[in-house]
Formats: C-alpha cells, sequence, structure tokens
C-alpha cells in the first residue's frame, strides 16, 4: 500500500485532466510552423545547436552532392574508435583510462602519460572519510541511478571549493567523479541489496592496481574474483559508452546546465537525471526483458517463423509491454549500423561460448537478422534500422552476472568521462547561458475577475 505521501488522490487526477487538457499542442502545429519536435528531423537528423572536438557521430556521407547512407562510424577526437579497440592489446585492461585521458586532453597518452594518469585517478578512487556510512547506508534507495544522483550532490558538501568553475577546479571535480562513479554505483547496490533484499552486506575497498573495470568486478562480486576475460569485455563496454557526440541527450542537459554557470555538482546530477530515462540509458534493460519474455513464449529459439511472428506481435503490441517496439533496433542517428553494436558482438559470442549462452547468443543473432527485415514491412521507414549498442550490452552484462539494477549505473560510469570532457569545453568557452526559443500558439486573452467566472 502506498504511503499517504505518494497516494493519488480523485482530487490529484482531476487536476491531472486539467493539466492534460490544458498541455495538449496539435502535432501539425509542429509541421506547420517548421519545429522540428525532438530536434531532429524525421530521418532522424538532429538540429545543429553546438560545436565540438571531442566526438564525431556518422551516419552519411555527401556523394555527388547528395546524402548517402553510410555504416556508422564513432570517432573519438578525430579517431576511429573501432581502431582504438582493435589496437588496445588483448590484455591491457586500463583501455578506458586511455580514452579517458583522450576525450580529457585530446590526445592519446605516452606511456608514462598513462601511467601518471592512471595513479592519478587510483589516488582518487576514495569517499570521503564516513561518506558510505552516512551518505549510502542510511539512505539506501531501490533505484541506483537516484542513490548515484544524490551521492553526486552529497558530494557539494564535502568540496572546500564546490562553486569554483575555474578550468583547473572544474577538471579536479571531474576526474575525482569519474575515479568514484565505480564506488558510490556499486555501494549504492550493496546498500539496497542488504536493505531490500536480506543479503549480506559487503563492502569491498577498491584495488589501486586494477583498472575501474577490474574495480567493478573487485567491488561487486562477494569473493572478488573474475576473469581476464570478464575484465576484458568490461573494459570495452565502458570505452564503447565513454562519449557519443554532444547531442545526445544527457550529454547535451551538460552543455545546457553547465552554461548556467552551476557547480560541477548540480551538471553531473542533472545529466544523471537524463540517463537514468528509459530512451536513453535504461534501453538495454528494456531489452533483456523483451528477450526473457520471448523466451518464455517462443518454443522453438530456432524457428524463424515463430520468432518472427513474436517479433510482428511486438509491433502491433500484442506482446511484452504492448509499447509497439523492438528494443534495441533502431538509433536516431545510425541506419545501417551502429559501429558500437558491431564492435562488441565478436566479444559477446567470446564471452557467451565460455559462458555457455550459444543458444542464447543464436537467439539474439537471429533478431538482429529478422527485425530490421520485418521493421520495414510493417512501419513506413526514413530510414534504416539495425542493432544498436543496447541490444548487446544488457546481454553481455547478464553473463557477467551483473544485476540488472546497475546496468544504467554502468553505463554512467562510462559517460562520465565524455560529460567531463563537454563539461571542459563548455567552461572554457566562457560563452552565453543556452536560451532556444519555444513558441506560443495560445491566444491572448483577458483577465476575468473570479466573481465574473462561470462555474
Amino acid at each position: 500500500m502506498p504511503s499517504s505521501y505518494s497516494k493519488i488522490t480523485p482530487e490529484i487526477e482531476k487536476l491531472a485532466s486539467l493539466t492534460k487538457e490544458a498541455s495538449y499542442v496539435k502535432p501539425e502545429l509542429y509541421t506547420e510552423y517548421g519545429v522540428k519536435r525532438g530536434l531532429r528531423d524525421l530521418n532522424g537528423k538532429g538540429v545543429l545547436v553546438g560545436i565540438t572536438n571531442i566526438s564525431e557521430v556518422n551516419s552519411q556521407r555527401v556523394i555527388d552532392g547528395k546524402n548517402v547512407p553510410i555504416p556508422g562510424e564513432l570517432y573519438y577526437r578525430g579517431i576511429n574508435v573501432s581502431d582504438i579497440v582493435k589496437n588496445i592489446k588483448p590484455d591491457n585492461h586500463f583501455g578506458f583510462e586511455e580514452i579517458t585521458y583522450l576525450l580529457l586532453f585530446g590526445e592519446l597518452p605516452t606511456r608514462d602519460q598513462l601511467k601518471d594518469f592512471i595513479k592519478l585517478l587510483s589516488s582518487y578512487r576514495s569517499l570521503p572519510k564516513n561518506f558510505v556510512r552516512d551518505s549510502i547506508l542510511k539512505k539506501p534507495s531501490s533505484d541506483m541511478m537516484n542513490s548515484l544522483a544524490r551521492s553526486v550532490l552529497a558530494l557539494y558538501s564535502y568540496d572546500d571549493n564546490p562553486d569554483d568553475i575555474s578550468e583547473a577546479n572544474v577538471l579536479r571535480q571531474c576526474l575525482q567523479l569519474i575515479a568514484m562513479f565505480p564506488l558510490l554505483s556499486v555501494y549504492g547496490y550493496q546498500a539496497y541489496r542488504y536493505y531490500d533484499k536480506g543479503d549480506s552486506l559487503i563492502i569491498h575497498r577498491p584495488k589501486k592496481e586494477y583498472s575501474t573495470a577490474e574495480n567493478i568486478l573487485h567491488c561487486l562480486r562477494d569473493d572478488s574474483s573474475f576473469t581476464p576475460l570478464e575484465a576484458k569485455l568490461l573494459d570495452v563496454a565502458l570505452i564503447l559508452h565513454a562519449e557519443h557526440g554532444g547531442g545526445n541527450n544527457s550529454t547535451f542537459t551538460t552543455h545546457l546546465v553547465s552554461s548556467s554557470g552551476t557547480d560541477t555538482y548540480s551538471a553531473i546530477a542533472a545529466a544523471l537525471g537524463s540517463l537514468k530515462g528509459p530512451r536513453h540509458g535504461g534501453a538495454n534493460i528494456k531489452v533483456v526483458k523483451m528477450f526473457a519474455d520471448l523466451k518464455k513464449n517462443v518454443k522453438d529459439w530456432t524457428d524463424e517463423e515463430e520468432v518472427g511472428a513474436y517479433l510482428r506481435a511486438l509491433l502491433h503490441k500484442e506482446a511484452f509491454d504492448h509499447a509497439g517496439l523492438i528494443y534495441g533496433i533502431g538509433h536516431a542517428v545510425y541506419s545501417i549500423s551502429d559501429p558500437r553494436a558491431v564492435i562488441f558482438q565478436g566479444y559477446v559470442e567470446q564471452l557467451a561460448e565460455a559462458k555457455g549462452y550459444e543458444k542464447e547468443y543464436a537467439l539474439y543473432s537471429l533478431v538482429e537478422r529478422l527485425a530490421p527485415q520485418i521493421i520495414s514491412e510493417e512501419r513506413k521507414m526514413y530510414k534504416g534500422v539495425s542493432p544498436n549498442v543496447d541490444f548487446f550490452s544488457g546481454f553481455v552484462y547478464q553473463m557477467l552476472g551483473l544485476p540488472m539494477e546497475l546496468f544504467t549505473p554502468i553505463f554512467a560510469i562510462a559517460r562520465i568521462a565524455g560529460w567531463s570532457a563537454h563539461r571542459m569545453e563548455e567552461i572554457c568557452h566562457h560563452d552565453k547561458i543556452m536560451r532556444p526559443a519555444y513558441m506560443t500558439v495560445k491566444e491572448h486573452r483577458k483577465y476575468i475577475p473570479i466573481d465574473e467566472r462561470q462555474a
């Protein structure tokens, strides 16, 4: 039973219907006035609102004066992410730290620079005295993104210079948050696990010699054990989620809020609020739940007709959550392919073999092949669709034994690198506050004194 604090009364229901009516805007007005709903056109191309040199997302190329779809490309500081992942040695679990340096400082580090940077992050990988007890254990949350955002805002009170937005101070704050995010996320989950699930409370201290990926697994697992393949795959996942252009919702939020001159903790908490949304960071959870429903309702996972029928039922709002979506298929920018999904897939297959998930991987591969074809048959398409990174990431986290409650926080642990780079970019500009325009379509009216209003 909900508490009185959370109860929705008939009065609130009635008022909600009034505000819903007052909030309605005719969809055709967006076309009439040339407003791009969602800040993007029908082809998924975003409205240009800024310039960055941090990363680049490509899905088209101009050939003979025409925009031609191409396999998706993602660049970090001008370097193709495919080349980054391909050239990091298989036994190197510090790839995320290397690309964090690249995103923040614009160049790949030398061996000595990377060593010093890892040492610096390690020195920041601890929380203020009694923070775990006072801010995490005493205030557990069932939602880890809420727990993470509250922890970030709480850190403001421990900072001697929280509102100083000089480049050096903001960089110091960002580096500390990058280092602390794994601890804030995992410890938040351990508190939830203890208070809500009745499990044992086990808090491991991070190890200085471990990478971000290794420390996540070390701090999360009761026995602290993990294999090199598990650490490597999680490191690759962090690399692929670290940055995705200035236009994704949470990074744009970082720019938007930072432009007001606010403090780092408030800006990053706002970005976390954006990422928490199921249309952004929570998509891989939807994919995992959709596949669980598929496996429950499809008897033969290898039968193309049976799997195809389920996918059509999804589109017709007859299966799973009745939203009419095949989760993990399609992207706001990419059409032919999402480069992150392409890179990830080889590692996913490796882990599936190592963990005994070959049948599940075959099912994912079948859906990957059938879904774009079925969507094109069932829907009016403005651009092609293909699996996005969320299609595989939830499956990977599942195979790694990571709890679903941490799927989105792990995204945040990676994306804090990109957010930090974009916050630094906004701070260094010392430019105007962002203030986009909204068109009002409500007609002007006269104020009517209360005694003259009709009941």
